[in-house]
């Protein structure tokens, strides 16, 4: 059946679909909800343990199983002996069938953040405020309660500022303090990349500026949203920086065995930063615990241990992870190390740790130290991808086989062999000498090469669908049209009108004015057609 006998039949159920697509949905907390999940308060209850004692806003609705993690990832282990307030971070696995609130926004800034900024669709970012103080009233002689900022979007630095200002307040003011903070952050605008947002709470305005696509790392003007002191972090193992990116590069498993919850979440929020802008896309728990829904799943001596990363400070995980492929300690600069079989594909860039070494000595302020080390992972990893990028340009079909009266020519498909013959002319353009095509081999059987992969082929397919537009609109529809029956003009209108809403729709990079070229040249053509048909294709 050709498309005009479709459309005859179906000109009522496409316009109500075109509707329901579009009509906007009143959402309750909808600011609130662009930045949060919710917030939360658990304390430690003598007969039930850690508990929740408080969610906000309160008609947010956390499944059991996101209950009970959140309220143990929420204390330090007991070993890790935290007096005064400490600050950590985790991640869990939302429940299966559990849909975003941001809705129609979500797509819209995914669209515009880099791809280690996106909010996660099946995780949640916890960011804790811990505080615990010796006190006589209580039976066990402490205060011992965690405020907890549930989001989905990865930003660390803005999270712990905010608790920062806010739970000081909360411990001492209780629950009205918090409503006032989320119908606060219920005024704040909208996180748009590239933008300076001013976001208001309890009398401080913090101002941020999420980096937009193509522009990492942000510029330093003002603080970073989400950027760690990687110095701090990886101070201990500076010595193996090239098997820690590597290791990240290839999505292998690893566990940090760290003294606290801050130690254990920081590292790992680090390691995973340290591929950027490529995103890490195995799973990673910054603080993990034996009590974690997926303890089991993790644990298993049954198979192979899974592509995550796992912050932990329970001794119980030295034994238990002992058959892991690599495992980081830190804690004591003398035990602290890297114990694994792996052997790095590429050598260690010796002048570059000699430099951060020198750093130390001089007493380089952190920050810079941080900086340099930045730079350096960032260089790195954009040589490795750049001959990628170069192989995946020369996959796209050519702009001169682009015919408006043609379905859009195919990408051609990724051939690795074909990829490791480009090395030899275009190869990565560092110093660094070793078995590059080892460790290319070895990266396209990880979840990063293949991640990187679907994003790049939407993304190439959305550019071809472009040129084909391009293409139809610097046509001549009309000379076109004229030695044409009605069912094939028909035909025509309808699959231009099914592009043309499908370029609105996922907002794909082309000019306005073409798009409105097109529309009109639709209703020229349409104004050509007899009277009848003029009437049902108006009403579509």
């Amino acid at each position: 059946m050709c498309l005009y006998s479709k459309w005859r039949n179906s000109v009522t159920d496409a316009r109500v679909r075109v509707l329901s697509d579009y009509l906007p949905v009143p959402v309750p907390w909808s600011r609130f909800s662009a930045w949060l999940e919710c917030v939360c308060v658990v304390t430690f209850d003598l007969e039930l343990g850690q508990a929740i004692e408080l969610v906000y806003p309160h008609d947010v609705k956390l499944t059991e199983k996101e209950k009970t993690s959140i309220c143990y990832l929420s204390f330090p282990d007991s070993y890790s002996g935290c007096l005064g307030d400490t600050q950590f971070s985790f991640r869990l696995r939302q429940s299966v069938g559990r849909s975003s609130s941001w809705f129609g926004h979500e797509d819209a800034y995914n669209r515009d953040a880099p791809v280690t900024l996106q909010k996660e669709h099946a995780h949640f970012h916890g960011y804790v405020y811990f505080r615990q103080v010796k006190d006589a009233s209580v039976k066990r002689g402490y205060f011992q309660k965690s405020l907890v900022v549930v989001s989905r979007l990865p930003f660390g630095n803005l999270f712990h500022s905010l608790l920062q200002v806010i739970a000081p307040e909360y411990f001492e003011k209780h629950e009205p303090c918090l409503e006032t903070v989320c119908n606060e952050i219920d005024q704040w605008p909208a996180p748009v990349p590239g933008q300076t947002l001013n976001l208001p709470v309890m009398g401080v305005v913090m101002q941020v500026q999420i980096p937009p696509k193509n522009l990492l790392p942000a510029p330093t003007v003002l603080p970073s949203v989400h950027e760690l002191d990687l110095f701090k972090c990886f101070q201990s193992v500076l010595i193996h920086m090239q098997m820690l990116w590597e290791l990240m590069l290839l999505g292998e498993p690893v566990v940090v065995m760290a003294p606290s919850p801050t130690v254990s979440s920081e590292t790992v929020l680090a390691l995973v930063s340290a591929i950027a802008p490529l995103r890490y896309c195995g799973d990673y728990r910054p603080y993990f615990t034996i009590h974690d829904s997926e303890f089991k799943e993790y644990t298993t001596r049954t198979q192979a241990p899974p592509n995550v990363i796992l912050g932990v400070t329970n001794p119980f995980f030295i034994k238990t992870f002992h058959c892991w492929p690599h495992i980081i300690r830190l804690g004591d600069l003398k035990m602290s190390g890297i114990y694994t079989a792996y052997k790095t594909f590429l050598h260690k860039d010796k002048s570059f740790i000699k430099r951060l070494l020198k750093g130390i000595q001089k007493k380089r302020p952190s920050e810079v130290q941080s900086a340099i080390l930045r730079r350096h992972l960032l260089e790195q990893t954009e040589s490795f991808i750049l001959p990628l990028e170069r192989y995946l340009e020369s996959l796209m079909p050519p702009q001169r086989s682009m015919s408006p009266w043609k379905t859009p020519p195919q990408i051609r498909s990724f051939s690795q062999d074909e990829f490791m013959k480009t090395l030899e002319q275009a190869g990565p353009q560092l110093t660094l000498k070793g078995d590059w095509t080892g460790l290319y081999r070895r990266f396209f059987r990880s979840p990063n090469f293949d991640s990187w992969y679907r994003l790049r082929h939407r993304e190439m397919t959305q550019k071809v669908e472009c040129l084909h537009l391009e293409a139809i609109c610097a046509a001549d529809l009309l000379t076109w049209n004229k030695d044409k029956s009605e069912v094939e003009i028909v035909d025509l209108i309808l699959k231009l009108r099914e592009k043309l809403m499908k370029a609105r729709k996922h907002q794909l990079p082309v000019k306005e004015e073409l798009l409105e070229k097109l529309e009109q040249s639709i209703q020229t053509i349409i104004s050509s057609l007899p009277e009848d048909l003029q009437t049902l294709l108006h009403r579509q």
